[in-house]
């Protein structure tokens, strides 16, 4: 994901003494995600846990000497912006940025969570003029929101509304973080748009008063992604999973409200949020049927007949994938199918043709990300069929979460010889990852790029199952070399 030179990003922002936001937390964070962060500090803050004492501006002429500072030697691949507390400092920044070429996140902030206003009035306007047309993301709060709007957002069903409203204003994307709002099933919610296309990232309501820095450190931990080579939506996930973690682990230090934790790279799946492209209906959640036991060897092959020759090898686990037929061709290779799995009592998922195999009483459909939004959930699920989703990255993760399927398919982990994918590879070291923070709650298989002599290492992660296209259907000897990956598959279990 990054290059080998440590990636830097920049934190222009107010210092908070009382190291609970700001400056400080932004620097804790940078620090998790293996960044080096550097500051350009516009205020200082003579801040506690209970107030704000007093706000000092940087003098221009200092706010100047640290980004010329920085600039002639330790370039920013992100700038973070935090509070920008002068309408001096607003220019000078805007300036700055015209011809800055990397990706800018800005936290707007104007008033601090235990004391109020921190921006004098009248700033408003001015970084919705100078600052928003430059912003790369935006991520106001409610308040923050209203006041960029001159209106009340008086529900979660206004949010999506008022973060197109924000874009229309400048910003090139808005996430609205829903920390104010009211909690819906439990869940905290925030509304990502960039105008076009939106969606939800719901996360764990985590009952706490330690919220200081939550809003600096969820922008600084979008940030630190980017400069760490994620895509935006991805990074977004990973900071809302950070910042949910930090909000587990706070603690109260002084007499006030405590501030949200820093302990690194966020690893358990109940921080993880789900990714939805319309808000969660009250108490709605789809439950899809478990697959019994681990998925074990689990082949993709293309007609019933491989299906048939596989599942006489002891394959328990297969998935039929037909992209060359239609019509009653189709049907009867997956009517075979499906009789083939009944037959020899065995999981045969049918990819992307959820009608058929609902119609043919299969055992389960697998989806790729793009069927997520054509196929019917509500029709599968109440069909009882097992559901797969195929991922590639940490947002399709989350959106594969939201849908609580019955096993995540994880991938590409190499690079496939034979054809070129949209995604980078992730790797052995992200799938140990990904089966440390998963694999308690749902099964997962490996996909993408393994052959026989790499099975060994991808099952040596604890991911339990391994799917396999061309090192089967292309081998000499495909019952042999199923007999050799079905016994490695449970020495490894």
């Amino acid at each position: 994901m990054a290059s080998r030179r440590k990636p830097i990003a920049w934190s222009i922002a107010g210092s908070d003494s009382g190291g609970g936001a700001g400056i400080q937390a932004d620097l804790a964070t940078f620090h998790d995600f293996g960044v080096h962060g550097c500051t350009v500090i516009t205020a200082i803050a003579a801040q506690n846990s209970f107030a704000v004492g007093h706000v000092s501006v940087t003098p221009r002429r200092t706010l100047a000497a640290q980004i010329n500072a920085l600039d002639s030697d330790l370039q920013a691949d992100v700038i973070k912006l935090g509070m920008l507390a002068s309408e001096e400092v607003v220019a000078m920044m805007s300036k700055y940025l015209e011809t800055f070429p990397g990706f800018v996140v800005c936290d707007p902030v104007m008033s601090s969570s235990i004391d109020g206003e921190l921006m004098p009035e009248g700033i408003c306007n001015m970084l919705i003029e100078k600052i928003l047309p430059r912003a790369d993301l935006l991520t106001p709060n409610l308040h923050e929101a209203e006041s960029l709007l001159n209106r009340s957002i008086d529900s979660l069903d206004d949010v999506e509304r008022a973060a197109a409203d924000i874009v229309a204003l400048g910003a090139r994307s808005v996430l609205l973080t829903g920390g104010h709002s009211n909690a819906r099933n439990n869940e905290r919610h925030d509304y990502w748009t960039d105008g076009e296309q939106g969606f939800w990232l719901s996360g764990p309501n985590i009952d706490t008063l330690n919220t200081r820095g939550a809003g600096c450190t969820l922008s600084s931990a979008i940030a630190a992604a980017v400069a760490r080579g994620y895509a935006l939506r991805d990074a977004m996930v990973i900071a809302k999973a950070y910042v949910s973690q930090g909000l587990r682990m706070s603690v109260q230090l002084g007499g006030g409200p405590g501030s949200v934790g820093h302990i690194g790279w966020p690893q358990r799946l109940a921080d993880l949020p789900s990714l939805s492209r319309h808000l969660p209906d009250h108490g709605r959640r789809l439950s899809f049927a478990s697959c019994d036991g681990g998925l074990g060897l689990y082949p993709i092959v293309d007609s019933a007949a491989w299906v048939s020759r596989l599942l006489a090898c002891g394959v328990k686990t297969i998935q039929l994938r037909v992209k060359h037929l239609s019509g009653e061709a189709l049907e009867q290779e997956v009517r075979e199918a499906v009789a083939l799995g009944k037959q020899f009592n065995a999981r045969v998922l049918i990819n992307d043709h959820w009608q058929l195999a609902i119609s043919e009483g299969a055992y389960g459909v697998h989806l790729g990300q793009a069927d997520l939004d054509l196929a019917d959930m509500t029709a599968i699920a109440d069909a009882g069929l097992r559901l797969g989703i195929t991922t590639h990255t940490y947002n399709e993760v989350a959106r594969a979460h939201s849908l609580r399927p019955s096993y995540i398919a994880i991938g590409p982990i190499y690079a496939a010889a034979n054809k070129d994918i949209p995604w980078t590879p992730q790797g052995v070291p992200q799938l140990r990852r990904w089966v440390g923070m998963l694999s308690a709650d749902y099964p997962l298989t490996a996909v993408g790029g393994i052959d026989f002599k790499r099975a060994k290492d991808v099952l040596a992660t604890g991911v339990g199952s391994v799917a396999l296209v061309s090192a089967i259907t292309q081998a000499d000897n495909p019952e042999a070399v199923v007999a050799e990956l079905m016994a490695m598959h449970e020495t490894a279990a």
